[in-house]
Formats: structure tokens, C-alpha cells, sequence
């Protein structure tokens, strides 16, 4: 029985294609698996959100959605503009408690970053983290501008007591640039660890089979898969 909290960055940053492979892995180890999306903004009813996403990739049916607000904002911004009531972490941590007990692994995806509101008493993914005495996986970009946002995140999650699980790349390009494969090696300086992986751009547009094998590729061991930290750093190794 364990949980798992996937934060990014910022919004847009690959939290529901790393949260998919993390799933998938487990499922592959025969683990049950639930996900978890605490809140889901930016939606309207109808229409299918990062839980879809979830189910198609990682083929995992045992998910949970317990607040949808259809204004992609904040949760607490969104529930505000829409008239609905915001989602009371304390109730989302029992339930997910309850799923954990069901469960051998329960990932839970945030919205947006570590200190999204949830709700007007500022209530964020990181008091959520700590009710459940998770750890936290950051989602991260590779481009410029990653090590700052990486940085602060890290520090953020380190002020609040909260274990970190490793930092991901949710989109590594097919071409990396000049920044990007700078910024690899100081991720990692960063986080005072090897990467937990890197995740190719364009995986969320898989099919579930090439996904589990790309999932396998781009994850580290610690999560399920084969990544080596050293040789993809290395494999993008400037000359001297």
C-alpha cells in the first residue's frame, strides 16, 4: 500500500503523461493501481479530462475524479467563478486513505503547481501531500526556464516538510537544444539526485502499447522502469 503525489512546475508541464506511466509500470508488475485527480479545472461536464488520458494509456480503470470546475483556472479560482463549492482536501485525503487500503499503489495528480490554491482558506496539493504523508514526483520542463521554476518547487516542497520521489522531464524534445541539454546535468543539481526520467515529447499520443514501452524506457528503476540517468546525461554531454 503506498501513495504517490505528481506535481509540476506549472501547468502544461506532462504531469498526466508521467502519471500514466507510473500507472501503467505498476500495472505491469501486476500491482493494483488507482489514479487520482483531486480537482479538475479547464473541463466542462462532458467533455473527457486528464483521467481519459490516464485510462487510454496506462489502461487503468480504477480512477477517481472529485471535483470538476469547467474554467481552466486554480481550483479555488475556478469553484469561485463557477458558483460551486471547492473541494475540501480533508474529505479528498480520506478517500484517497480509503483507496490506499484497496489499493497496493494510489497516484494522485495535482493541478497545476505545488501551491495551487484549492480553495479561499489556501489550502494547496502540498497540505494534501502532507495529510497523506506522500511523497512528491516533480514533473518538469526541459526548456529555459526550468531551473528557476525546478529550484523554487524543490525548495517549496523542502520548506513543507514533504519527501521528494525524484524529478521527471515530462517532454524531452526530439532535438534538444543548447538549454536543454545544459539543463539536464543541473536538474540533477537541482534535486541532489539523478533524474527520475525524462518522457519523450509527443508519448501522450501513443498507443498503449508503444506507451508501456516508452513508459519503461523513460522512467527510472525507482518508479518501474529502465532509464539510466548517467547514459542519457551522458548521450547529451557537451564537448569540450
Amino acid at each position: 500500500m503506498s501513495i504517490l503525489v505528481v506535481t509540476g512546475t506549472d501547468t502544461g508541464v506532462g504531469k498526466t503523461v508521467v502519471t500514466a506511466a507510473v500507472a501503467s509500470l505498476a500495472r505491469e508488475r501486476g500491482a493494483s493501481v488507482a489514479v487520482v485527480k483531486p480537482a479538475q479545472t479547464g473541463v466542462a461536464e462532458t467533455e473527457p479530462g486528464d483521467l481519459d488520458d490516464v485510462i487510454r494509456l496506462a489502461g487503468v480503470t480504477s480512477t477517481f475524479e472529485f471535483a470538476r470546475f469547467p474554467d481552466p483556472l486554480s481550483p479555488a479560482a475556478a469553484a469561485r467563478t463557477s458558483g460551486l463549492p471547492p473541494l475540501s482536501l480533508t474529505r479528498a485525503a480520506a478517500r484517497i486513505g480509503e483507496l490506499a487500503e484497496s489499493h497496493r499503489l494510489v497516484v494522485v495528480e495535482g493541478a497545476g503547481g505545488l501551491l495551487v490554491r484549492f480553495d479561499e482558506e489556501g489550502a494547496t496539493l502540498s497540505d494534501l501531500a502532507r495529510m497523506l504523508s506522500a511523497p512528491v514526483l516533480l514533473v518538469t520542463r526541459a526548456a529555459l526556464g526550468t531551473l528557476n521554476h525546478t529550484a523554487l518547487t524543490l525548495e517549496a516542497m523542502a520548506h513543507h516538510g514533504l519527501e521528494p520521489a525524484g524529478v521527471v522531464i515530462g517532454s524531452w524534445p526530439a532535438e534538444p537544444g543548447l538549454a536543454e541539454r545544459c539543463n539536464v546535468a543541473d536538474l540533477e543539481m537541482l534535486a541532489a539526485r539523478p533524474l527520475a526520467g525524462a518522457l519523450p515529447a509527443g508519448a501522450g499520443t501513443l498507443d498503449r502499447e508503444s506507451f508501456a514501452r516508452t513508459a519503461r524506457a523513460g522512467l527510472a528503476p525507482v518508479l518501474g522502469g529502465a532509464f539510466d540517468p548517467a547514459a542519457f546525461r551522458d548521450s547529451f554531454r557537451l564537448s569540450p
